[in-house]
């Protein structure tokens, strides 16, 4: 990674601005249900802290689209990150208003401000300079730490940093470091796993990864539309049929390539998407047409897991069921324990649901990485550059 970090900056007095991942999942009750996001940004915070930096902190949370709503206010962020740090970190009741303004000019070295949520300004989206410039007007260094949103070219990620210097915090840093070894420096073999509803979100994924991997492994909602392609009756299971040409295709890409690339041999299907549904397990083949496919089945989590044995690095990206009905998470549970329990392996996981998965299976200590960027890491695994890392400057 060629590009500066925080600790190439002089902070030392200095307001710095960092964009962070705040958009955390709030109950009715608005408490943070995972707190995932805040931890991964408090080395970056304690960093600037403890070398005498100005700290101000933006995110946005939720989707207010461009409206003051308090619904999205980042005043939970803002009391749990007062908890972590131990001492009161304030929140600006605007923007870039009138109290930012205040707040900014008389923050004091060691202290920590928080603007309200950035997505309540409808220029933030629109990356408007006119945005970008208030941004830039608040600090004197900028700072990107928001790993999640890096796929977004907006005012706080991407265009404050035509006007300030700029460079990573230590996620960032962390996540194009471990992702960017497993794509380009592997140890082999490499294992890759795919779930998730749709071939169409995973096209450049899958074919950015051919390239690469020595195995790839389908689940999820995605594998019904090859199964289709192939001619299989896959009854009222997800399918998208103007897809089936590429499936094939990237089917015979993984050939030409040799890359072994496995697809269910089983599944467990039921009636309605129901979590109490009527549920039985049938070979890939057989799949009659009252039911649907709802989860890899216990063959096809012996022969995925045989695969995973001898790998030395693995990523996955995507559930390979419906994991949010307990019936229909035992491939991804089982799968996620499996990759757990390697020896000597880099283990990546892909962010988004994947990641939600293992937690869920209380299993994030026993993995290399875990991505805290969905959308983020699926365009970085495809090899697209990601606005919010190139628009900082090169060391």
């Amino acid at each position: 990674m060629n590009k500066k970090t925080v600790e190439d900056l002089n902070v030392s007095g200095k307001k710095v601005l960092v964009r962070c991942d705040f958009n955390v999942p709030l109950d009715e009750n608005k408490n943070i249900t995972d707190k995932t996001r805040i931890i991964a940004a408090l080395p970056t915070i304690k960093y600037l802290l403890e070398n005498n930096a100005k700290v101000i902190l933006c995110s946005h949370l939720g989707r207010p689209k461009g409206q003051f709503n308090m619904e999205y206010s980042l005043k939970p962020v803002a009391e749990e990150l007062s908890r972590q740090l131990n001492m009161n970190v304030l929140l600006a009741k605007d923007v870039t208003g009138e109290s930012a303004k205040y707040l900014t000019e008389n923050i004091k070295e060691g202290e920590v401000v928080l603007l309200e949520n950035v997505r309540f300004d409808p220029r933030e989206e629109e990356n408007d300079d006119s945005l970008s410039k208030e941004f830039a007007s608040l600090a004197d260094l900028y700072v990107n730490d928001a790993f999640g949103t890096c796929h977004r070219a907006h005012s706080s990620t991407a265009g404050v940093a035509k006007f300030l210097p700029s460079a990573c915090g230590f996620l960032i840093e962390k996540e194009l470091k471990n992702l960017g070894d497993a794509l380009n420096n592997p140890k082999r073999p490499f294992v890759a796993i795919l779930g998730g509803k749709k071939v169409s979100d995973k096209i450049g994924v899958i074919d950015n990864l051919l390239e690469k991997v020595d195995t790839l492994l389908i689940g999820g909602g995605m594998a019904y539309t090859f199964f289709k392609a192939q001619g299989y009756n896959i009854g009222k299971s997800i399918c998208e049929l103007d897809k089936l040409d590429l499936a094939l295709s990237l089917i015979e890409k993984a050939k030409n390539k040799g890359v072994k690339m496995l697809l269910p041999v089983d599944n467990v299907v039921g009636k309605e998407f129901d979590p109490n549904t009527e549920s039985m397990v049938c070979k890939s083949t057989e799949i009659t047409d009252d039911w649907q496919g709802f989860d890899i089945g216990p063959e096809t989590i012996k022969l995925y897991e045989e695969e995973l044995k001898n790998a030395k690095t693995v990523l996955w990206n995507g559930p390979l069921g419906v994991f949010e009905f307990d019936k229909f998470a035992i491939g991804t549970n089982e799968i996620a324990k499996s990759i757990g329990n390697l020896e000597d392996c880099i283990t990546i996981i892909g962010g988004g649901d994947s990641a939600a998965a293992v937690t869920k299976a209380g299993l994030e200590d026993k993995m290399t990485h875990i991505s805290t960027g969905g959308g983020a890491s699926l365009e970085f695994i495809e090899g697209k550059d990601l606005p919010g890392i190139e628009c900082i400057e090169n060391k």
